[in-house]
């Protein structure tokens, strides 16, 4: 069985051609995590139902894109990274038409899930790019590019969103969506090129299996757990228990299975390495220290009237654009410096600066908001267009060469379950230390929390290795 791959000396204009068919895959991604946060109360009101299972459904599409992520990039290595690439963004058009027609919210449900399994398409962009992009330089600032497309299309896409609901109910973000999915499809189809390094292979389907049923039933307790935030439920208690046993069984069967199986979805000397182990705990402790500071508490204090009051729109222009627009810049340099400083220095530079980030914000940011402002967008600067390029890279560069699309469907699992974990814990904190009766010495509790969570995240990174074949030699 032939493979196609790329090559740099085969021409500036394929390189070009293939990042232009690979932002198209992401940014048809993007939209579908991000355009609809300022639609949801639409969403809710239009499908007749209340807000708490409208979130449920975003939940779900952000859990499916997990799932999917585990496996995806190692199937696409045996079947071919075009064909599965072409695929998802086909799946997710299919998605987003259902949810555009869902006469009721269980049709919402059965469309996000579908659009989920688009959710390797960063990591999958990423590994298709490695395999066009011999140069270290090169690959490194286009890395950058496409990564930061990760973070928010340059902000607009909230704003989009927002307008589209207002003005033509929820049901024409989907239909964007569609116009998206359709666009990026065409352009993989026609302007990538195939490459399956493992073809021959055979796919360890009984490995992926127990993988998923254990990060499944463990993103799953997180999300139950989170609903012990707004009240003790012993029911609830019981049942995250009963899900975090499920997990822990079933990745010690995994365990079992990947040790035995003639062709293993990844070899257990690999999950033993620092290369492995390390980038993942360091993904996890980072997402889960910033992903709900700058996503939930910051907004949630600037409209409190304990806080700022703020309104949601001025929040957005003042808080969450001046965040994505920065990642969205200084992603492309970032990925450009890494390859000649390093990446493991450029990771631990961007780390040192969100916890500086977040000390800002934590010690001046709640009693004024210039100093809150200058806060999110220093985390724009080392989180967004710093750290979350690093993390997402070191996924790329450390995974074994005989089995590259392991460590990124693996990382992108720790990002989700950074995330999960993020607004689990942190929301706790806030809701454990509102009985002081002080709404700012709550939040600034909060913060100090990520803050530790993401000192927890630096001293991780310590122990990554530096991807040497992905850098220039000195």
């Amino acid at each position: 069985m032939s493979v196609t791959v790329i090559e740099t000396k085969a021409g500036r204009g394929n390189v070009t051609a293939l990042m232009t068919a690979l932002l198209a895959a992401c940014v048809a991604f993007q939209l579908n995590a991000s355009m609809l946060s300022p639609a949801l109360v639409t969403m809710g009101e239009e499908l007749k139902t209340d807000q708490a299972v409208i979130g449920l459904s975003q939940t779900w599409f952000f859990t499916a894109a997990a799932l999917f992520s585990l496996f995806l990039p190692r199937l696409s290595d045996i079947v071919g990274r075009k064909k599965v690439l072409v695929g998802m963004m086909v799946l997710m058009g299919v998605g987003s038409v259902i949810a555009a027609m869902a006469p009721d919210v269980t049709w919402l449900f059965v469309g996000r899930i579908i659009q989920g399994v688009s959710g390797p398409t960063v990591p999958l962009c990423l590994i298709m790019l490695r395999s066009a992009v011999s140069n270290p330089r090169k690959y490194g600032t286009l890395m950058g590019l496409i990564t930061a497309v990760n973070g928010g299309v340059a902000g607009v896409d909230s704003f989009v969103g927002g307008y589209l609901a207002e003005h033509f109910g929820f049901r024409s973000i989907f239909w964007l969506m569609v116009v998206f999915a359709a666009v990026a499809t065409a352009l993989i189809a026609f302007l990538a090129a195939e490459s399956k390094p493992g073809a021959g292979t055979r796919m360890d389907w009984t490995g992926v299996f127990f993988i998923v049923v254990a990060v499944g039933a463990l993103l799953t307790a997180l999300n139950e757990g989170a609903k012990l935030v707004g009240g003790f439920s012993s029911q609830t208690l019981m049942l995250s228990l009963a899900l975090v046993a499920v997990s822990a069984v079933s990745f010690a069967a995994f365990w079992r299975t990947e040790k035995r199986a003639a062709q293993p979805m990844v070899e257990i000397v690999h999950l033993r390495q620092r290369s492995t182990w390390a980038p993942l705990l360091t993904t996890t402790l980072t997402m889960t220290g910033i992903f709900a500071v700058i996503n939930g508490i910051v907004p949630a204090y600037v409209q409190a009237a304990g806080g700022f009051g703020v309104g949601p729109t001025d929040m957005s222009l003042i808080i969450l654009t001046p965040y994505a627009l920065l990642g969205w810049l200084v992603g492309p340099l970032s990925g450009r410096l890494a390859p000649v400083l390093g990446y493991t220095k450029v990771l631990r530079i961007g780390l040192l600066g969100s916890v500086a980030a977040l000390a800002v914000i934590a010690f001046f940011g709640l009693d004024s908001l210039p100093m809150m402002i200058a806060g999110t967008v220093l985390l724009g600067i080392m989180y967004a267009g710093t750290v979350n390029i690093m993390l997402n890279g070191l996924g790329v560069v450390l995974s074994p060469a005989g089995n590259p699309g392991f460590l990124p469907g693996m990382n992108a699992g720790a990002f989700n379950l950074g995330a999960g974990l993020s607004f689990l814990v942190l929301p706790a904190v806030l809701v454990a230390t509102a009985s002081l009766g002080d709404a700012k010495a709550s939040y600034l509790t909060v913060v100090v929390v990520g803050l530790a969570l993401t000192v927890a995240a630096f001293a991780a990174s310590l122990l990554i290795p530096k991807p040497v074949e992905a850098e220039v030699a000195e």
